[in-house]
């Protein structure tokens, strides 16, 4: 019991993830800055941000549905720690995984999005029910090509949904993303990783030039602090699930720890680039974009690697 509250809480659960996190977000706001000759924060200035936010007042909005608005950043938390335990116990223990996580770390990470969506509707503010209602689009629009990319290694490995046991194939066999079918898959796959991290040019829900905050308008303090942790969790643990998935994710032993820590850096340079080379798009040029060249090359991946290729 003591080692489960251990592996959730600590290492690789909540702790290691959020310090990970914050560290991977100032990264990306250090390289943001220096884009456009700015200096940029120090390394600390996300930990700060978020003790200041913990000791913040919470205001509830006045009509909203309380439990909900209070309940909805936690559940995306809590969601997001699950999924880097579950990926972390895979890399140290590929055996140890059961049937079927594949699954289970699919569907939790919708949550933290499913999680903005009921807080921004939850507070009966108009602009928060509308990044609410553009943040259900786009999971409607990135799912779908998301979720067939991920059969491309399921395919691969012989069938398994396994995580641990698509690991060992790439141990034994070569990474999935050195295949046709799995470097087009890798390719649809980050597209849709800037999405679920609703990042430029999708970061839609919040778009602050137009609605502010969308659906975090009415968030503050601690609750606040938890949902802005929540994204910068997931920017640490939506990488690491594709470099589990298609670059064999982490080997412990010598210099193979330094090249499986570089798979992670590599993927979150190519979010800072697309994030400051590219404006933002409108919902409906997303939801166009997702469910039409995307889910294509998503088809074509899923086709070939049927084929072997």
């Amino acid at each position: 019991m003591l080692k489960a509250v251990f592996y959730f809480v600590v290492f690789p659960g909540f702790l290691f993830t959020a310090i990970i996190g914050l560290l991977s977000s100032w990264i990306d706001r250090k390289v943001t800055a220096r884009v456009q000759w700015r200096v940029g924060p120090p390394w600390w200035q996300n930990f700060a941000d978020f003790i200041k936010l913990l000791g913040k007042e919470t205001i509830v909005p006045k009509g909203s549905s309380r439990t909900t608005f209070l309940l909805a950043p936690i559940f995306g938390l809590a969601a997001v720690t699950i999924v880097s335990t579950l990926l972390w116990l895979t890399l140290i223990n590929p055996a140890s995984t059961f049937i079927g996580d594949l699954i289970v770390v699919l569907y939790l990470l919708t949550i933290p999005s499913i999680a903005v969506i009921i807080g921004g509707f939850a507070s009966k503010n108009p602009l928060a029910s509308l990044g609410a209602s553009r943040e259900m689009k786009l999971i409607l629009s990135y799912e779908l090509p998301f979720l067939l990319i991920c059969f491309v290694p399921v395919i691969q490995a012989g069938g398994t949904i396994r995580l641990g046991e698509i690991l060992t194939y790439q141990i034994n066999n070569g990474v999935i993303f050195s295949s046709l079918s799995g470097f087009l898959a890798f390719i649809v796959a980050v597209l849709c990783m800037q999405a679920k991290l609703t990042l430029v040019p999708f970061d839609i829900p919040e778009a602050e030039q137009e609605i502010m905050a969308g659906p975090y308008i009415e968030y503050s303090g601690p609750t606040l602090a938890v949902f802005k942790l929540t994204r910068q969790m997931m920017l640490f643990v939506v990488p690491m699930f594709l470099v589990v998935l298609f670059l064999g994710g982490i080997t412990f032993s010598g210099w193979h720890i330094l090249w499986g820590i570089l798979k992670y850096v590599i993927l979150l340079v190519i979010i800072v680039l697309i994030r400051n080379t590219n404006p933002r798009v409108r919902i409906d040029q997303a939801v166009k974009f997702f469910w039409g060249p995307v889910t294509l090359l998503a088809i074509v991946a899923v086709l070939l690697a049927l084929l072997g290729i």
